[in-house]
Formats: C-alpha cells, sequence, structure tokens
C-alpha cells in the first residue's frame, strides 16, 4: 500500500520529524530483508541499553525512539512497545548461547552429555554482566512496574522451564528420572543446583565475569548434584 508514493513499510523505517536523523544507509525503494533485520536488531539493542542504564519505567518510548532513529509508531508496530522490546532483547540473548545446540526434542545423546552441555550454555548466559544487571534491575522494580516483572519471567525463566520440563518428559529421558517428581518439579530444581549462591550474585556482582574453567566447574559440581538426588 502507499502513502503519497512512499509504502508503509518505508515509512515505518524512516522516522519524520527534525527530532530524528535521517535513515542510515536508507536506498530508494522497499528496503531488503536484511536491512530491516540490522534496523530491528539496532533497536532492540537501543533499547536494552537504556533499561539496563536508567532503569525500565524510567525510560520512555520517544526515548528509545529518539536513540535508535526510528518513530514511536515504528515501536508500537513491530513489538507493541516496551514490554515487547524487552521480551525481543531476552529472547534474542538466551538464543544467541542455545543457538548451535541440537534440540532437547530430538538429542539422541545421553541425558549426562546432554544436561552438561546445556549447563555451560546457561550458566555462561546468567553469568554475563548484562543478564546480573537486569535480574538485578528486575528485582527492584518488580513491585512498581508488574508488567517488567511478568515480561522478564515469560521470556527467559518460564521458557527454560517449560523446554527442561518437555525434555525431561520425553520417554528415553523420564524413566530414568524418579516417578514422584514432577516434570516442572525437575525443571526447577535443576536450574537451581546450577545457580548455587544466586542471592550473593545477585547482591554483589562481580567486577570481572566468571572464568570458562569457573562455569564448567560449577556446571559439572551442579549436574553431579541434581542427577545424584534425582535418578531412579
Amino acid at each position: 500500500m502507499k502513502k503519497d508514493n512512499i509504502s508503509v513499510d518505508e515509512e515505518l523505517d524512516c522516522p519524520e520529524g527534525a527530532d530524528y536523523e535521517p535513515c542510515f544507509g536508507k536506498s530508494a525503494g522497499r528496503p531488503r530483508a536484511a536491512d530491516k533485520e540490522a534496523r530491528e536488531h539496532a533497536l532492540v539493542h537501543t533499547a536494552a541499553q537504556l533499561f539496563l542504564e536508567k532503569g525500565y519505567s524510567k525510560v520512555s518510548l520517544e526515548m528509545i525512539a529518539r536513540e535508535a532513529h526510528v518513530a514511536v509508531r515504528t515501536i508500537y508496530v513491530k513489538f507493541g512497545g516496551k514490554a515487547g522490546l524487552l521480551s525481543a532483547a531476552i529472547t534474542r540473548g538466551r538464543a544467541k548461547f542455545f543457538s548451535n545446540m541440537a534440540s532437547l526434542d530430538t538429542d539422541t545423546r545421553s541425558l549426562e552429555d546432554i544436561l552438561g552441555d546445556y549447563a555451560l550454555r546457561f550458566l555462561e548466559l546468567v553469568s554475563q554482566p548484562a543478564f546480573v544487571n537486569l535480574h538485578r534491575m528486575v528485582v527492584a522494580e518488580a513491585r512498581t512496574t508488574p508488567e517488567l516483572a511478568e515480561t522478564f519471567y515469560n521470556a527467559g525463566p518460564q521458557q527454560s522451564r517449560e523446554q527442561l520440563a518437555k525434555f525431561f518428559a520425553r520417554p528415553d529421558i523420564g524413566h530414568r528420572l524418579r516417578p514422584e517428581l514432577s516434570y516442572e518439579f525437575l525443571a526447577v530444581h535443576f536450574t537451581n543446583c546450577l545457580l548455587g549462591d544466586n542471592m550473593r550474585r545477585m547482591l554483589f556482582p562481580p567486577d570481572q565475569p566468571p572464568s570458562h574453567a569457573d562455569i564448567r566447574r560449577q556446571a559439572t559440581q551442579g549436574v553431579d548434584l541434581f542427577l545424584r538426588s534425582v535418578l531412579v
């Protein structure tokens, strides 16, 4: 559809008004898929940085739009608002650490190997300074901004728990686990075994992320603790 010889897609990708800079690298005609994906990625990244720097409740859509050089309506159309941007940032960050791991639905390796691989990736993710800062922000603002807590939980912890519960429910996996333990409990128990002293990490984040050797040691210990407590 056209409006004054400008397509709706083009209009959404190039903001109007003196407060915005021209779209970087925009060419005549409909934007290429790769260009639109890059702009969308930049928008999500900008929003995530602002949330971490200023706090979720103190960041407005207008502020995000100005920093990302897009129109506010672009955020509404593509993400529905601030919550959608936060959800996209968490989802993309999570996917980065699990992108080259075989699906838990079809992975044919042993239970021990699959959990060991998952544990390493999970701990690498939650050890990132940005994740620690995000978690602290959510806890600090959860009471006054319920949508922040709900968005964080739905895009992060809930996805992990559902994915793990489905894995433990696989017939070839489930028969090795204590039958009186629900799959949902197993998922929560597994992540708790991995996280260890999570409270201290949230209250007193280290100046430097843990080394790969530290993460590997924590993953090994966590998986061992979990298996010793749930295997038949």
